[in-house]
């Protein structure tokens, strides 16, 4: 079952409440948008993480971090056995969680946070490897959860890359 499955709104929404696991993995509803719904879900993680920093100091991030990691697992794996397509594409909570891990360790600024949302997007959606491989031989939960974590250190290094020495060397010339 994909989005285009949902007749309606309302069918979408019955889903969704029909279950817990829906309602997270779901993304609140955001995976129910019709056009690019993991760029919705990953929108989503700004304010997710916004509150989560706001709330917790550093450390206490990571932890919950870690957590939504390990309830994504379960909540992915309960809507994609319910949907019949394990990575369907109205579960967002990877996307969500993923770009969390991203926004955790990307310096602050406007440009950064643009950048960091580019490339996670581009890994999450081309999926080079070994994503490709996680995605297609790890069909649960955990493959769902893992495929955008890898895309989130892909991300990451890039960010790096960008920061120790693409800055440096522009700052040179």
């Amino acid at each position: 079952m994909s989005t285009s499955e949902f007749k309606s709104l309302r069918e979408g929404a019955s889903f969704i409440v029909s279950h817990p696991a829906h309602i997270i993995s779901l993304g609140f509803g955001m995976g129910l948008v019709s056009i690019a719904p993991g760029t919705f879900g990953t929108i989503l993680a700004i304010p997710v993480y916004l509150l989560i920093a706001d709330l917790f100091r550093s450390t206490a991030v990571i932890l919950v971090l870690i957590l939504m990691f390990a309830v994504g697992i379960w909540v992915c794996n309960v809507s994609g056995t319910s949907l019949r397509s394990h990575d369907s594409k109205i579960i967002v909570w990877d996307e969500v969680v993923g770009f969390c891990v991203v926004l955790f360790f990307t310096p602050p600024g406007i440009w950064w946070l643009l950048t960091a949302f580019i490339l996670f997007r581009i890994f999450d959606i081309f999926k080079p490897y070994p994503i490709n491989l996680i995605d297609q031989n790890l069909c649960n939960g955990l493959g769902v959860m893992l495929d955008d974590l890898v895309a989130s250190f892909y991300t990451l290094l890039c960010l790096a890359f960008f920061k120790s020495i693409l800055i440096p060397l522009w700052k040179i010339i």
